[in-house]
């Protein structure tokens, strides 16, 4: 029975730890973004860069409102689209894929983005979201060794982050998405990290259809409520 005690104890003791070893990655991950408190006063943010997609630049523009609403703007060869997302609904107008008006999004498509809307992450008082962490191993990143966080979001499905052992720095996200009724395995690439207004964000963003660069990031400026109406 003696035996049997000091396997049991040492049993919980490992999985203690390793549970605080994810708090403890979490916390340094922060800290190099440039801290939770930075990151809360953030209320919003307008991204602006450019997209190289088959010899074509593609102009991007994302406006977000801190757990209120994200839009898109995309325009190529003249034309300009959105997508708009809010917690309560979302729509898109693709007229380079030729939609002629703008499409409510279905019910799981909203589903699927509303944790996407904290401007925060997920990981800044992941407890207090409802958000679960969970260390699942590592993995090398093109040569670089990182630490693999799995995500499980209050509302919006998985996550996989990885963590860079060194930087603390997120330098991709795997997730599932489904469109059009089929799933489909969707990574994010992140880099060029640099520092406004006291918090880090990559002005590399990378998916599967190109790479789009930053030109212009602005933080806390006035949006307007409209941005994220319907666009009847």
């Amino acid at each position: 029975m003696k035996k049997l005690f000091v396997f049991g104890a040492a049993f919980f003791m490992g999985i203690s730890t390793f549970a605080q070893n994810v708090d403890e990655i979490i916390s340094k991950h922060i800290t190099a973004i440039g801290g939770a408190e930075n990151w809360k006063k953030v209320t919003s943010m307008v991204t602006e860069g450019t997209v190289n997609v088959m010899g074509n630049d593609v102009n991007v523009k994302v406006t977000q409102v801190n757990n209120e609403g994200q839009r898109q703007d995309i325009s190529v060869a003249g034309m300009t689209g959105f997508i708009i997302m809010t917690p309560k609904g979302g729509w898109m107008f693709m007229p380079f894929q030729g939609q002629q008006k703008p499409e409510p999004m279905t019910a799981d498509d909203v589903k699927e983005s509303i944790d996407d809307l904290d401007i925060q992450g997920n990981l800044i008082d992941y407890q207090a979201k409802g958000h679960k962490v969970e260390l699942i191993g590592t993995e090398e990143i093109e040569g670089t060794e990182c630490y693999k966080i799995k995500v499980t979001r209050k509302t919006s499905g998985e996550q996989t982050l990885f963590i860079d052992k060194a930087s603390h720095l997120v330098l991709k996200v795997s997730s599932k998405k489904k469109a059009m009724g089929q799933e489909m395995d969707v990574n994010i690439e992140f880099g060029d990290y640099r520092e406004i207004n006291g918090i880090k964000v990559p002005y590399s963003i990378g998916q599967g259809f190109g790479t789009m660069v930053v030109t212009s990031l602005k933080i806390n400026e006035a949006v307007p409520a409209e941005t994220f109406s319907d666009p009847k």
